[in-house]
């Protein structure tokens, strides 16, 4: 046990970081290696990978660095989170411009970069940084009027957008516009730019579904499943009304075995099959508890910056969690994007692992320094009365 008395880095770490919040992550993190574990024997024997655990040994070692992450970076202080989110998402940029000259094409789409025989997807670690810097410039805007702080953050991502719309990556190009859409309206924004944001939304999703082929072919399958091939969401599905409310039981699942992204994408209705609506429910409180709990460290907060720093890594990390629900439940097109701790893959979980650290360190307990505190004055004895 760590004392109160002593004051080491980790015990100051210990006494002021949400317990709560980071039981809530480790969970899900090790319902990520339960569930990788229920779903990825069936793909590895199809794909023809000779151990059937392959995908389930990798999850469980990508979850050693992530936890290292999510603690380690929980011990920063806000302006440490701050200078990093600044080199970390110049690096970040390289990395996408490397991705896009150099990286392979899978899909249609160029997302991934290797480096040093591991592959890494870049656009999954520059999500907390431009969450961190908007929120920065942000604050920095409301408190030094001369300082643009708005037109800085258009212009991250402006040059964010650009680079994921290149790969292309619609679905996190949403997510980063989402983002900063939330992050503008929390900080103050007029009327007006409401109305030019939200127009400016609605073009972005028009020229999409006109200039971009698998985009309107997304949506129209959305809207009219017998236009094309709804595969994956007809059997996602299917496994949720198999699994009922209670579930077939821990293994008992089959769709899981003709479903090709079940253990990504798809590992919700796994879920669902095998442990039943309620598990999902169960799953889905999780989440909207570190939400809620994110969000109410966020409005307590006086430091306009980590408030909305916070914030930015809240509204990411809960907007992610419903689009991928959303996406298994057939409640919006398919955007193939992982759930946040639980689907298979190491960038992912590594880059969620780093912004929730972010999020401990920012919403550690600290003194206000914030707030005025008047001088105390001393009477010398020989003037009292």
């Amino acid at each position: 046990m760590v004392s109160r008395a002593e004051r080491s880095r980790l015990a100051d770490w210990w006494f002021t970081v949400d317990k709560l919040l980071l039981v809530a992550f480790l969970v899900l993190i090790f319902g990520g290696i339960v569930l990788s574990l229920a779903a990825s024997p069936a793909v590895a024997e199809r794909i023809g990978i000779a151990d059937s655990y392959y995908f389930v040994k990798r999850q469980a070692f990508f979850a050693i660095p992530a936890v290292l992450v999510l603690v380690g970076v929980s011990m920063l202080s806000p302006k440490q989170i701050r200078r990093g989110a600044l080199l970390g998402f110049a690096v970040c940029v390289l990395m996408l411009i490397a991705t896009l000259l150099i990286g392979p094409e899978v899909k249609g789409s160029r997302r991934w970069i290797n480096i040093a025989g591991v592959s890494i997807q870049p656009s999954e670690f520059i999500k907390p940084m431009f969450a961190v810097l908007v929120g920065f410039l942000l604050a920095e805007g409301q408190k030094r009027p001369d300082l643009p702080g708005r037109s800085f953050s258009l212009l991250l991502v402006g040059i964010v957008v650009a680079l994921l719309v290149a790969q292309p990556d619609f679905g996190q190009t949403m997510l980063i516009c989402l983002t900063w859409g939330g992050l503008f309206f929390i900080s103050g924004m007029s009327w007006m730019w409401i109305v030019v944001l939200a127009g400016t939304g609605v073009m972005g999703i028009l020229s999409a579904y006109t200039l971009v082929p698998h985009v309107r072919s997304r949506i129209e399958r959305f809207l009219n499943p017998e236009v094309g091939d709804t595969y994956q969401v007809q059997t996602a599905q299917e496994a949720f009304v198999n699994g009922g409310w209670w579930g077939q039981g821990p293994g008992e699942g089959t769709f899981k075995r003709i479903l090709p992204d079940s253990h990504t994408d798809f590992v919700f209705a796994v879920l669902g099959e095998e442990y039943g609506l309620i598990m999902c429910a169960a799953l889905a409180l999780v989440f909207a508890f570190i939400v809620m709990r994110g969000f109410s460290h966020a409005l307590r907060e006086n430091d306009g910056y980590v408030r909305l720093a916070a914030a930015g890594l809240v509204m990411q990390f809960g907007l992610q969690s419903c689009i991928n629900m959303a996406v298994n439940l057939h409640l919006m097109p398919a955007k193939g994007m992982t759930l946040p701790f639980i689907s298979y893959g190491g960038s992912s979980l590594v880059a969620i692992a780093l912004s929730m650290g972010m999020l401990l360190a920012l919403t550690r307990k600290r003194p206000d320094q914030t707030r005025f505190v008047a001088p105390i004055e001393f009477t010398p004895l020989t003037q009292r009365s």
